[in-house]
């Protein structure tokens, strides 16, 4: 894609050409900044223009990816992103706020947030007639991957930790990616991914590490400007509403930073095109077992000191979160905070969601809880509107689910025996 310009290093601030670097900062390491040129995608493109489109995929919003669409249709590669938006009024009066929404990531092909990253990063290594491509995972990106690459013929090695749910490491295999378990933990496994890129060629996908991971995940950013803009703006007239009004407070589940900062970064590609004025309030939610992040920005701090992650929810469960300066970022820069939350309430956001007809696997129900810890709390008010992510599906963690809710009695077949238990 002409509009491409290159990266910027995230720590330093250094720029570099497409062609001169691949994942990482040659100076300090630091994650790079994927640039567009603004300035060009202004003259050729309003809103107007993805708008329009017929296409209902993260693909609707192509001018803005620094990648071309990989050929072929009708394939799950083409069919990620475009995830609906549901009112969930019956939480909102619980927690008496006004208005709340829950965006269904669990809806994606592979049933996780993951594919986005997947589908781009998959269009990335066609560009580059990559053989392999590989990833570390606690399961979701790594069956992105696998998805996203069977859809297209690409081979895919996954490293995921041997704890890994087992729910997702079918997912891996039947997808038929090369899955190899670690005995340790999903950073042990980032680290072997890392030293096998660069010992065999390997076209690597790690969260963070690949720059195209976030422009992936920053498709949902435009999803929920373009539901926010137009379809939200009807919901105003019905009100009776003046057209002002606070500012959307997004909460989300962070476990390597990846997908807050993704957020962040489609926000501020909108901002910079002129195509948003404000932008939205972002809300980290960790696990105190895996909080990281969350500790650098209560202590004020611009470093991340790692932890020893013990969290339920395995898709946030990180020692050392790899996109952890932007996270931070993204919440500093949009006037947001950051949530610590127990498991137990993971646990009980889990059946809370449920009953709605929400199925979230723990990192989904992660996001509820932290809204329900922030009205608690009072960083949330009643007039704010509140859009909730729900990252993957309950399906994936059937253990976890099964931990949130009662068993269901097992009873004799007669009509005696349900009399008795009623």
């Amino acid at each position: 894609m002409k509009d491409f310009a290159g990266y910027r290093c995230s720590v330093c601030g250094q720029e570099y050409s497409p062609s001169e670097v691949t994942y990482t900062c040659p100076r300090d390491e630091g994650n790079l900044d994927v640039v567009l040129d603004y300035d060009s995608l202004k003259k050729k493109f309003q809103p107007e223009d993805i708008l329009s489109r017929r296409d209902f995929s993260l693909w609707r919003y192509l001018p803005l990816l620094p990648v071309e669409e990989p050929s072929g249709s009708a394939t799950p590669l083409h069919a990620a992103g475009g995830t609906p938006v549901y009112l969930l009024q019956s939480l909102a009066d619980r927690l008496k706020l006004e208005r709340l929404w829950l965006k269904d990531e669990s809806r994606n092909p592979t049933a996780s947030f993951k594919d986005r990253a997947s589908a781009v990063v998959v269009a990335r290594a066609r560009e580059i007639q990559a053989d392999t491509v590989v990833t570390a995972s606690t399961g979701n990106a790594g069956a992105a991957l696998a998805g996203m690459a069977a859809a297209v013929g690409q081979k895919a090695v996954i490293f995921a930790p041997k704890t890994a749910p087992p729910a997702k490491v079918a997912q891996l295999l039947v997808f038929g990616a090369k899955v190899y378990l670690v005995n340790g933990t999903y950073d042990d496994a980032f680290d072997l991914t890392i030293q096998a890129t660069k010992e065999f060629g390997w076209y690597c996908r790690n969260t963070g590490y690949n720059p195209f991971t976030a422009e992936g995940k920053k498709t949902a950013a435009y999803e929920i400007w373009e539901w926010w803009h137009t379809a939200h703006r009807e919901w105003h007239k019905e009100a009776g509403e003046e057209s002002g009004h606070a500012p959307l407070s997004v909460f989300v589940s962070v476990g390597d930073g990846n997908i807050i900062s993704g957020l962040h970064k489609g926000f501020k590609d909108l901002v910079a095109l002129g195509w948003m004025t404000g932008m939205p309030r972002l809300f980290g939610v960790q696990a105190e077992g895996s909080a990281a992040i969350a500790n650098a920005f209560q202590a004020k701090a611009d470093k991340i000191t790692p932890v020893k992650a013990d969290t339920l929810a395995d898709s946030i469960s990180v020692d050392q979160p790899r996109d952890g300066l932007r996270a931070l970022r993204a919440v500093r820069e949009s006037s947001g905070s950051y949530i610590t939350i127990p498991d137990q309430e993971i646990l009980e956001a889990i059946a809370d969601l449920g009953r709605v007809g929400v199925f979230a696997e723990p990192a989904g129900a992660a996001a509820y809880a932290g809204l329900v810890r922030a009205v608690r709390q009072g960083i949330v008010s009643e007039g704010d509107p509140v859009l909730v992510i729900n990252t993957g599906s309950g399906l994936k963690d059937v253990k976890a689910a099964m931990r949130s809710i009662n068993e269901a009695p097992v009873i004799e077949p007669s009509l005696a025996a349900l009399k008795k238990m009623l």
